[in-house]
């Protein structure tokens, strides 16, 4: 269905494949959460929680399942995944600015770089040889795109990303600003006391339909690639090693960091500020909860977390003396059970 300002819910519904309660033909020009949304906005519930709103609602339709249907008064698009409803009407709605097919006046491109007639390419973008941009293509302005680098069709660069040379994205990929993509991996080797430098040789292969956030840095393999596959989504300030794999429809949250060599399984999320350690294999379906540190591999698809959560500070003082204390703990106990033991072999 191609972008315009409104829809009739009618419309929406084959969109999403869902059946209207209501009014048909009523007009939906955007979209807003129960409490803000106007009546000619369209919000959804998707949990139980949030049902006790909808009776103060304005909004001119609401998405729900057939669970809640009888609970709307207006207008309703019934559904089995609201959530899911409501993201793909979003996409219909979509103001973003489209940059118009060519190339800017003040972008510097190679004379062997090939780019795509149906492609844009913003101010002040620089594509270095060998570089490759396919149809339909968005290079923002200020971006640097190097040598042999290749994007995929329908891919967005969003302004001032940098692009090393040797990074190869799939297509509907979209890197958002400041992200860097191909900066040497952290490879130094120690001699006497002074560090020496190894080249990292290696490139980044993103794969289709990936996401990239804002100020995100993936760097470039020692040897092989650093790979991120199809269907990732990584959210802004996530520091990507080395010769990481991210399996395909993985979804990492902001302020994540992964040491160099692990891999990341397929379907697995994971959540805010989590750090990983070098060299780990995490299996798919793994879900991994905020302010963790994962230092061992996981082999077993869950949930995982680590840490403790906060407390007020004298309480937390406490507690981390107790912590201290663990080990001495133990072995108290454990002599103890010794001692039981004893005493319980005399008895008998």
């Amino acid at each position: 269905m191609k972008n315009k300002t409104e829809y009739t819910l009618a419309e929406l519904a084959v969109c999403l494949d869902a059946s209207v309660q209501g009014d048909d033909s009523y007009t939906i020009a955007g979209l807003a959460s129960l409490a803000d949304a106007c009546k000619d906005e369209i919000s959804f519930v998707s949990d139980a929680r949030y049902v006790s709103l909808l009776e103060k609602s304005r909004a001119g339709a609401v998405i729900v399942t057939p669970d809640y249907a009888d609970q709307v008064c207006g207008n309703a698009l019934i559904c089995d995944d609201p959530y899911l409803g409501f993201a793909k009407i979003s996409g219909l709605f979509n103001d973003r600015p489209i940059l118009a097919s060519g190339v800017h006046a003040t972008a510097q491109i190679a004379t062997d770089a090939v780019i795509s007639a149906t492609a844009s390419i913003g101010a002040y973008v620089i594509i270095e040889a060998g570089a490759c941009i396919d149809d339909d293509v968005e290079i923002g302005a200020g971006c640097f795109v190097g040598a042999g680098v290749k994007v995929g069709a329908g891919s967005i660069i969003a302004p001032n990303v940098t692009l090393y040379h040797k990074v190869v994205i799939g297509v509907r990929a979209i890197i958002h600003s400041g992200a860097v993509i191909g900066a040497d991996g952290f490879g130094f080797a120690k001699q006497q006391g002074a560090w020496h430098k190894i080249s990292q040789l290696g490139g980044v292969s993103i794969g289709d339909d990936v996401e990239i956030g804002a100020n995100t840095t993936i760097d470039r393999g020692a040897l092989r690639d650093t790979v991120i596959e199809m269907g990732v989504k990584i959210d802004n300030q996530v520091m990507v090693a080395h010769n990481v794999r991210i399996g395909k429809h993985t979804a990492i949250a902001a302020c994540v960091g992964i040491s160099g060599s692990t891999e990341i399984g397929q379907h697995c999320m994971i959540a805010g500020g989590v750090g990983f350690a070098g060299h780990l294999k995490i299996t798919d379906g793994v879900f991994v909860t905020a302010m963790s540190f994962v230092t061992k591999s996981i082999t077993q698809p869950g949930s995982y977390s680590s840490g403790t959560a906060m407390q007020p500070t004298l309480q937390w003082k406490k507690s981390s003396v107790r912590v201290k204390q663990l080990d001495s703990l133990v072995k108290r106990i454990a002599q103890l059970e010794k001692e039981m033991t004893k005493l319980q072999n005399q008895d008998h």
